[in-house]
């Protein structure tokens, strides 16, 4: 029996339970608290934040292999760990180009990828105004358009992103001490994009139905599979995937989000080198859930089939709208009882408002949006106050 460590023990830990089971893989989780969703389903768990190097030597003599349910980690410690014969999938060298954003950037650029324009800003730049000043004209702020302002680091669910639409706004920001940002272009998409893709220790890619995702206040609300899109623009975001995966020696699984133009261009968004949200749909509507995929990955498994098993599916995350430790059984009955409803509850104890306490995916027998759509709203008519 194969033992799978993995670093970080929130839900996409916890997400990957079945698939563990249903191939006779043990989990070991290292994260801080005993309160962290993953705790319940694990065989063992080392109590330690994920960035903790010494903690994850204790977890490397636990089990025969290491993932990453986070990228909140300190590369530089854990290659002392690699270096030592410590089986990290994926690779760290895999991981080093993309955890922080700007350098993720680079990286696409140099791969060929399509990106927005973007610029580092460090303390120089900040301390020469004028020069900004003329770096972001270029992106036709303000007068035009307003620019995004990101994180380097530890970014994720819309912490770390900013839409600046004024110059007082952005250095406002950008006299917040110890930080790094990356400056890029405001994209006015038609649509936000996503797709979740597989790689394996002989190199083969899987990809999963490319989706659309709906986000609100930087968060994503909705997830729609399949997306409304062409077949050119299917294969086209597919290419961008192996692309990346093949370039980096990946062995695992990858979100990648991407922005649809008015005219029908691609751009990549960003990268996570994990599950992620958008792919967790194929808990209920693919054979293969992203969370087997990545088990079967990291242990040297083939690949499954990513197919969807029904005509579509929506997902929508439930996400806190308080400050409680209710559990909203209420609600969740409500939305069980939806045709076709599947929900996956998180079993956090306290909520606060945008922490995502679970999801629900619905399958459905068509991919008219409009239909689809529909469903979300109610789900959310439910599970919201008015």
């Amino acid at each position: 029996m194969k033992r799978v460590g993995i670093i970080g023990g929130g839900q996409l830990a916890w997400m990957m339970a079945d698939g563990a089971r249903k191939l006779g893989i043990e989990l070991i989780v290292q994260t801080p608290s005993q309160q962290d969703p993953a705790v319940n389903i694990a065989q063992e768990t080392v109590f330690a934040v994920v960035d903790d190097a010494k903690a994850t030597e204790v977890l490397a003599q636990k089990c025969d292999v290491i993932t990453f349910e986070n990228e909140f980690v300190n590369l530089e410690a854990l290659s002392v760990l690699e270096k030592q014969g410590v089986c990290f999938r994926p690779r760290l060298a895999a991981l080093a180009p993309l955890l922080d954003k700007y350098h993720q950037r680079c990286y696409l650029q140099e791969l060929g990828l399509p990106v927005p324009q973007f610029f580092a800003v460090d303390e120089s730049l900040i301390q020469q105004p004028t020069e900004l000043q003329g770096k972001i004209a270029h992106l036709g702020f303000p007068q035009k358009n307003p620019i995004v302002l990101k994180s380097r680091r530890h970014g994720y669910d819309g912490q770390g992103t900013f839409i600046i639409k004024d110059w007082e706004s952005l250095q406002q920001k950008l006299a917040s001490k110890n930080q790094l940002y990356l400056i890029e272009e405001f994209i006015p998409f038609e649509r936000e994009l996503a797709i979740i893709a597989a790689r394996s220790v002989d190199g083969e890619v899987v990809t999963y139905p490319v989706v659309e995702t709906q986000q609100e206040q930087q968060v994503c609300r909705r997830v729609i599979a399949p997306a409304e899109i062409t077949a050119n623009l299917a294969d086209e975001i597919e290419a961008i995937a192996r692309t990346l995966l093949n370039n980096l020696e990946v062995v695992g699984v990858f979100g990648i989000e991407l922005f649809l133009t008015p005219d029908g261009k691609v751009l990549v968004n960003e990268i996570a080198p994990r599950t992620h949200n958008s792919g967790h749909f194929s808990l209920d509507a693919c054979e293969t859930s992203q969370f087997e995929q990545l088990l079967r990955a990291v242990c040297g498994l083939p690949l499954g089939d990513t197919a969807l098993q029904s005509q579509g599916a929506v997902m929508v995350n439930l996400l806190g709208y308080e400050t409680s430790h209710s559990d909203y059984q209420s609600q969740r009955q409500q939305i069980a009882a939806i045709p076709q409803a599947h929900i996956h509850w998180y079993g956090k104890t306290e909520s606060r408002p945008g922490r995502k306490l679970g999801h629900v995916t619905v399958l459905v027998d068509s991919q008219d949006r409009d239909e689809v759509i529909a469903i979300a709203r109610t789900i959310e008519s439910i599970w919201y106050p008015e």
